[in-house]
């Protein structure tokens, strides 16, 4: 009986550590698949950053040309303006297509790209 006990006590012993090193890991891939989503959003966000002062230095120095053209300042910022909120409606209509849904699919394939990797392997 007390062999049985033992051998018994041993199997918890193994299931505890198995389930320790499994948590573990379920805890690593979490923070490694975190980590990976907040460089990528990062990184996004820095290259958006960038992106919005190239074109707002754009817009004014359109804005400026077309108005030194018709003589009038306020007239050049005004059509620059219209410009760019046409720009911006076309781009809120689309908003799913060209923003949304490439971003949702980058974002998704950059956190489960590891797993593929392995089945892949498999």
């Amino acid at each position: 009986m007390s062999d049985e006990f033992k051998k018994l006590e041993t199997l918890v012993d193994q299931f505890s550590a198995y389930a320790n090193t499994r948590l573990s890991q379920v805890k690593l891939s979490a923070s490694e698949k975190v980590s990976k989503l907040a460089a990528i959003m990062i990184s996004m966000l820095m290259a958006a950053l960038v992106f919005f002062l190239f074109l707002v230095m754009i817009c004014v120095t359109i804005a400026i040309a077309l108005g030194q053209w018709f003589s009038s300042m306020w007239l050049g910022f005004l059509i620059v303006a219209g410009l760019v909120l046409l720009f911006g409606l076309i781009l809120w209509l689309a908003k799913d297509r060209l923003l949304r849904i490439p971003i949702m699919n980058g974002l998704i394939e950059a956190l489960f790209e590891k797993e593929e990797k392995e089945d892949e392997k498999d």
